[in-house]
Order: C-alpha cells, then structure tokens, then sequence
C-alpha cells in the first residue's frame, strides 16, 4: 500500500511525496488507520521506525479536514515529549508534513522565554508540542487552554510515565477533557506501565512491532572488557582509526560527560556534549554542529539524547553501560535508523559486569564479544600515550619555531 492510496488531505501526500516517502513504515500501516477512526494506541516499535509522522499523519488529517468544516478555535492536538531536542524534532514533522494544510503546531519547553510563548499561543495554534515543565507551568497560569483538547499523545511513553514524571501527567489530566483520543508510542515499555497507560485510556489498540527483538537487525553489536581507567584510550584509539565517522558516545551521568570530553582532549580528541545542565542555547548548538558534520563526536547522556533523530550516526559507543535494556534499545536506536546499517559497542568494565549480565538476558541472546588479548589490550594503550606524547611535541616544536621567528624580526 502506498501513501497515495489513504484517504488523508491532499496536502500532507504532496509533503510526502517531496521528502520521498511513497510507501508507509509497518508502525504507520498498522497505526494510521486505527488513529484516523479515533481509537486509543499503545503503540511499541523498534527505533528509527518512523513512530512519529505514525501519529502525525492521522492528527494532522483530522485537524484539517475539521477546519474546512466549520472555524476551529483552541488547541485540539497535545503532544508531550520528555526533552527539548525531542519536542523540537517533533514539531518539525509536523510543521513539514502540514506545510500544504490549514492545520498549525507549535513547540513549547523551557529555557526560552515564556511571553513570546505566550503570545504564539494567544495568536492560535493547533497542535502543541511541549516539554512537562513549561507545559504545566503555562497550563496552571491559564495561558494555555487545553479544554478544547481532542487528541493526547505521549511520545516515549515508557519514560513520560516513569517515576519522574507520573505526578506530573495525572496533574495534567485535570485540564484535559476526559472525552479525547490518547496515544501511547514508545519503542519500548515495561509491564508496570503497560496497566498505567491502560488504565488512562479506552480499550486501547495495542500495536507491538518485534517485542521479542526490539533492536533493529540493521545494528551490529558487540562489547569490549574495558577497565573503567582505560576506557578513554580505547575510545580516543577507535575515533583515530575512524575519522570521518560520525560517533554517538553514551555516558550515565552530567558529570561523566564533561569528564569525557576533557579526557579525550588530553588525547588530542575534539568532542562536544549535551546533557541537562547546558543552556538551552548551548544544546541547540551542539545538536546543529552534529547533525551537520562541523563536529563528529558526540558525548550525551541518557535523557538528553532519548528518542532524537540524527542523520547518519555511524556508530554509537556505550562508554558506560546503560543501567537498563531499556535505556540500551533507546541508546543504539541513534544509528542503523531507516533502511541505514549501524554499530553499537560497548565498553564494559569489571564493575560493570552484572549490567552486561542483565542486558543479555533482558534482550534475549548475548551481545557478541570482542576478545582481547592481554598484547592487544596493552598495545593500544600505548600507542594512545605514544601519540599523545607525539602531540605535545609537536605542539612545543612549533611553538619553539615560532619564538625563533620573533626574535629574528626584533633583530
């Protein structure tokens, strides 16, 4: 079945057809019809899937084609993501797939200012997407209307109603009609939340794409024993013998990122980082030099890379290892997106040993071994500290040459 054989506005075939896209993904053949009748979804999928134009698609169709009936006041469409980068990412599919409609989004969250929201929000909207924090905080000064809602979504739904911000969506549920359509999209979800989602919902359509294997096949994977002290030799080594490569290196925590990041320029090693203490200025900078090549290497923590969709990562490499399968799916998702191969290695220390254990058995089958010998493990250590030795030399070379130039000009 092809885009052109749905019954959606003409406008939203015309979007896609000039990014290319003639055919549906499985999770938008098997969601755009249920959405477009109006049923609840809980919908599960592996990353890189195209999860979000799944519900973009429908919405926005139902959008447009009540507006050419009858004048539409007030936001119909709320869309909640956990992190900025998503919420932006999302608003820009919905902004290209609708450029041919009647239909208008708009992307709220925090760091930015709240009177230039507040004045996009009074001149109408349709569909917002936001972040919790600023969406509650706009919600409960009654600059955001949300009692004409008629559509709920919760993108990584498995991590907006996790501890950190469960609260946060039953307080929502006081300013959003009872009588609405709810969406669940996630590419992973745990039993426990599975009853949550339930008990929000009407008789959800429950659609689950590859459960048992929820890494695309598209991702090779494998992991290194990698004493914790070492790690930055072998990740500073693996960035030498790939230079052009665009690499996605996960840390667990703020601190571990800038640490990272300062390792690896003792080794020579350009990087930048994005996690929740940075401006949001400063991550939107990050974001823009990644997506668009000016800097290869990325250092990101769990939460602020969740769910992100950037071109071309080649490969990403779990520095530390992630603390749940969970975490692990959404981490190596970065790459293989699409029809696109990808790696996903792990450094895993002996400390870190149980988490491997754990991984293993949670995703069904081991992840392929990298083995090392004691030779090979002590060689590429060396010759890290060898080149950066090589590099401090040069660097005091040159400047020595420069100090002669100086003092032959004052001559």
């Amino acid at each position: 079945m092809k885009f052109d054989d749905y019954i959606i506005a003409e406008g939203i075939k015309k979007s896609l057809a000039k990014q290319g896209f003639k055919k549906p993904t499985d999770i938008q053949f098997k969601s755009i019809p249920s959405i477009l009748k109006g049923e609840d979804v809980l919908a599960i999928a592996q990353t890189g899937t195209g999860k979000t134009a799944a519900f973009a698609i429908p919405i926005i169709h139902k959008i447009h084609i009540k507006k050419l009936i009858k004048q539409s006041n007030g936001v119909k469409c709320l869309v909640m993501a956990p992190t900025h980068e998503l919420a932006q990412q999302i608003d820009k599919v919905f902004r290209d797939l609708s450029k041919h409609t009647k239909v208008s989004s708009y992307c709220i969250h925090g760091g930015v200012d709240r009177d230039s929201q507040q004045l996009k929000i009074e001149d109408g909207v349709d569909i917002i997407i936001a972040t919790p924090g600023r969406l509650f905080d706009l919600a409960k000064r009654q600059i955001l209307d949300l009692r004409n809602i008629e559509i709920l979504v919760l993108d990584e739904a498995d991590h907006m109603l996790d501890l950190g911000f469960i609260e946060d969506i039953k307080e929502l549920m006081r300013f959003i009609p009872k009588d609405r359509q709810t969406l669940f999209f996630s590419a992973t979800i745990n039993d426990a939340i599975k009853r949550l989602a339930y008990d929000m919902v009407d008789n959800p359509i429950r659609i689950e794409l590859s459960p048992k294997d929820p890494v695309s096949k598209n991702i090779e994977h494998a992991v290194a024993f990698i004493e914790m002290d070492d790690k930055r030799f072998f990740l500073a080594n693996y960035i030498a013998n790939h230079p052009a490569q665009k690499l996605l290196v996960f840390v667990r925590t703020k601190v571990r990122a800038e640490r990272v990041k300062n390792a690896l320029e003792r080794e020579g090693v350009e990087s930048i980082t994005i996690h929740g203490d940075k401006l949001q200025a400063e991550r939107e900078e990050a974001m823009r030099a990644f997506r668009q090549g000016d800097s290869l290497v990325l250092i990101a923590t769990d939460i602020s890379a969740r769910g992100i969709d950037i071109p071309d990562v080649e490969c990403v490499i779990n520095y530390d290892l992630p603390e749940s399968s969970e975490h692990y799916v959404h981490r190596v998702g970065r790459t293989g997106r699409g029809m696109n191969k990808g790696q996903a290695i792990s450094f895993c220390s002996q400390e870190e040993r149980p988490l491997l254990e754990e991984l293993d058995k949670n995703l069904g089958k081991p992840i392929m071994r990298i083995e090392l010998t004691k030779g090979e493990y002590a060689l590429t250590i060396e010759a890290q500290k060898e080149a950066l030795k090589t590099d401090w030399q040069s660097l005091l070379e040159e400047e020595e040459k420069r100090d002669k130039k100086k003092r032959k000009k004052k001559k």
